[in-house]
């Protein structure tokens, strides 16, 4: 992607959170308790990027995707309190396959403060911790094929187009997948969540990958990560995904077109 692009996708980032208050919000959608259906409950990711959403206290989700080469990713997280989750997950490459499998190396944890709840002219603010990357690991670069977040504080505002639910994100973080690459700069990412009928959803995140350009790395391109899914709400608890990943095909290794995701989500109270 030449530069142009890349200033032009984020200019646009930067007018869209412009133009939010200028539209009918919903401002309980980052803050009341929903009643167990996955359509009431904001987002707590995008595709990879953490937005400030939480379950709520006593609930819990588990989470599966399907990746390339055959890779299995599964993780769960918990609601402590309505401002607080923790999660773990662990994936291998080459499950669903006729070869051996590449394992992660460790179980991957996450947790979540929500420190701000949105109101009605301001947005919700959380910080928290991920160490979960997406693809297979890369043991020669001690890294995920896509980064982990690492640390991130995350901003997130809901309003209304017309009949239609939307979800503002901007963020930044600082992974800890730097060790080869020296590539330890922190990276700012943005996206958006809508909500078109009552089981039907769709996101999108541009993540600058500030920390994954590094020429020297001769590992990615310098355009970003462009990622959208399209969800459809199957039952009240149980959400099917499809994940279209790096639009721009800023992977160097391995990668000559997009890739191709699964995710399934299911939530449920105690």
């Amino acid at each position: 992607m030449h530069w142009s692009l890349k200033m032009t996708i984020q200019f646009a980032g930067i007018l869209f959170f412009a133009w939010i208050p200028s539209f009918s919000q919903s401002p309980d959608y980052y803050g009341s308790e929903p009643s167990g259906s996955l359509y009431e409950f904001a987002p707590r990711i995008l595709v990879d990027a953490p937005t400030a959403g939480t379950l709520q206290r006593g609930c819990f989700d588990i989470v599966m995707r399907v990746y390339n080469n055959g890779g299995i990713l599964a993780g769960a997280a918990i609601g402590l309190s309505n401002s607080l989750m923790i999660g773990m997950s662990y994936g291998a490459e080459g499950i669903i396959s006729d070869r051996s499998t590449t394992r992660d190396p460790q179980i991957e944890f996450q947790v979540k403060l929500k420190l701000i709840n949105e109101e009605y002219l301001l947005p919700a603010f959380a910080i928290g911790f991920n160490s979960q990357g997406y693809g297979a690991y890369l043991y020669d670069r001690q890294r995920y094929t896509y980064k982990s977040k690492g640390f991130y504080g995350v901003v997130s505002r809901s309003f209304y187009v017309g009949s239609i639910g939307v979800g503002g994100h901007i963020g930044i973080n600082y992974s800890l997948e730097n060790d080869v690459d020296h590539d330890r700069e922190p990276s700012i990412y943005f996206g958006l969540d809508a909500r078109f009928a009552h089981d039907i959803g769709f996101v999108a995140e541009y993540d600058m990958a500030l920390n994954d350009d590094r020429a020297k790395a001769e590992y990615a391109k310098g355009r970003g990560y462009l990622n959208l899914g399209l969800k459809w709400l199957y039952k009240e608890n149980l959400e099917l995904e499809i994940i279209l990943r790096d639009l721009f095909v800023n992977r160097r290794e391995g990668a000559t077109t997009f890739g191709r995701e699964l995710r399934f989500t299911y939530i449920e109270f105690f």
